[in-house]
């Protein structure tokens, strides 16, 4: 994040550095390595993540080092000298491959995979794994909230219940997952987003009398005035004044941009408000409405035909609510050229080793239908199996193929264009308008098909066996 970009040597957990310690006396800090970065659960009871923050993570390669101040601070705790010497040196030199940011993803996925020197690798997890699960977390509820949605427009309003810094990286998520715009002004300035914003209740209660908060205000900003209705008394006192300076910027040559609603029961007073506003010829005045919002409140709020034109959405989607992180790990799949796994007594956190690749299916419709995990030098495959049950098997024949792994960074250097929020969000609705219906429901959503290769199942298998058997791997 460019905000922290002083610091990213130091962004990471002291694990990290005690491994790369000991990497270098053994002499093992240049092996080359590889790791996975995926997810085993669907944030939400949902059927599908937004991958995103990729581009987050490659702007960030560079900025990967340690200055004087972190070697000074990191001789404190202890590291010995050649350590710091090394890490006075450090930059990242690794190859990154992934799948394109604004995808569709699954569990158990190899998203992301890192190839170099095992100790720049080490590094990179930490900060890997903060940008991508929590990025990809918010720009998950935001897609939500926009299939919902459809065309209504969409603001980011959480900065202020944002955990902290979190709420930069939030505003953008939200914009690739669909959002419009955001109040977050640092976040628009950084990337480059439309900044909104309308009034607080305060500003209404430090006039005497609401009117006249509203007079000021449009006095202020006639182009671009959003009065908030529900300070007194919503019908009886906010839409009426707000009534009277709409006919006032009318006669000045200007219009009331909206009005909006924070409190009370919001698909009600909509219709109220909208009501009354056409009757007063006040048609083109849009209705923003606010408070606790999320993809079930709008759905609800829309299945009661509520005029509403904006939605404001803040706490429930910058934090995630009600899933406070995707469980995204980063994973060692390779070694010193050699395969390697993790073995564990639940089948489901067994990994994958090797270097590997997602090969996507689609129907002559242009639909998604299913992932096959590869080994990367596999180069056609007729049949996946099921990741957990080798007895359960689907075949590909007839399917459209895309290798969705691709490489984005090499030796350090970013090998792709950095594309805007923006364009990103384009890619998400393109991507959700192939994923057929049953996996976007919010219901009992049905449960997408990711399986993997025959030479990769028998390449687990095999590496298993090795290991029970007390043999080398």
């Amino acid at each position: 994040m460019k905000v922290l970009k002083d610091y990213l040597g130091l962004y990471t957990d002291m694990y990290q550095l005690s491994m790369m310690d000991t990497y270098l006396k053994e002499g093992k800090h240049n092996c080359i390595a590889s790791f996975d970065y995926f997810f085993r659960k669907i944030p939400y009871e949902g059927g599908y993540v937004v991958f995103s923050g990729l581009s987050e993570l490659l702007e960030s390669l560079s900025e990967l080092k340690f200055g004087k101040e972190d070697i000074d601070y990191l001789h404190k705790q202890k590291f010995d000298s050649n350590f710091l010497d090394y890490l006075k040196g450090f930059s990242f030199t690794g190859n990154i491959y992934s799948v394109e940011e604004g995808t569709v993803v699954f569990p158990n996925e190899p998203i992301v995979t890192v190839e170099g020197k095992l100790s720049e690798l080490q590094l990179l997890e930490t900060y890997l794994l903060n940008t991508l699960n929590f990025n990809s977390l918010i720009s998950t509820k935001a897609a939500r909230m926009r299939l919902i949605a459809k065309d209504k427009i969409l603001s980011d309003f959480g900065l202020r219940r944002a955990q902290g810094f979190g709420g930069l990286q939030a505003s953008r998520a939200a914009i690739i997952g669909g959002f419009d715009s955001t109040s977050n002004v640092l976040s628009a300035k950084l990337f480059d987003l439309i900044p909104v914003g309308t009034m607080a209740h305060s500003f209404i209660q430090s006039y005497d009398d609401e009117l006249t908060a509203f007079r000021k205000y449009a006095k202020s900003n006639p182009d671009k005035t959003v009065l908030l209705i529900d300070t007194y008394n919503t019908l009886e006192s906010g839409l009426p004044n707000a009534i009277i300076v709409a006919k006032e910027l009318e006669e000045a040559g200007y219009r009331l941009r909206g009005i909006r609603l924070d409190s009370g029961d919001l698909a009600y007073l909509a219709k109220a408000v909208r009501k009354k506003l056409d009757e007063e010829g006040l048609s083109y005045v849009e209705i923003v409405v606010s408070n606790q919002l999320d993809e079930r409140v709008i759905k609800s709020l829309l299945e009661q035909q509520a005029p509403i034109d904006i939605f404001g959405v803040g706490t429930n989607l910058v934090t995630g609510n009600p899933d406070s992180a995707l469980d995204g790990v980063f994973k060692l799949s390779m070694c010193n050229n050699k395969p390697r796994l993790k073995i564990s007594e639940n089948i489901k956190k067994v990994t994958l080793p090797g270097l590997k690749k997602i090969i996507r299916y689609t129907d002559d419709n242009g639909f998604i239908q299913a992932d096959a995990i590869a080994l990367k030098d596999e180069e056609y495959i007729n049949k996946m199996y099921h990741q957990f049950d080798k007895e359960k098997s689907k075949s590909l024949t007839g399917l459209n193929e895309n290798n969705l792994t691709r490489l984005v960074a090499e030796k350090g250097s970013i090998k792709i264009k950095i594309e805007s929020a923006e364009i990103i969000r384009e890619k998400v609705k393109d991507n959700l308008s192939k994923l057929p219906e049953e996996y976007k429901r919010f219901e009992f959503p049905h449960i997408y098909k990711v399986g993997i290769s025959e030479k990769l199942m028998k390449l687990r298998e095999e590496l298993k066996n090795n290991f029970t058997n007390n043999k080398q791997i």
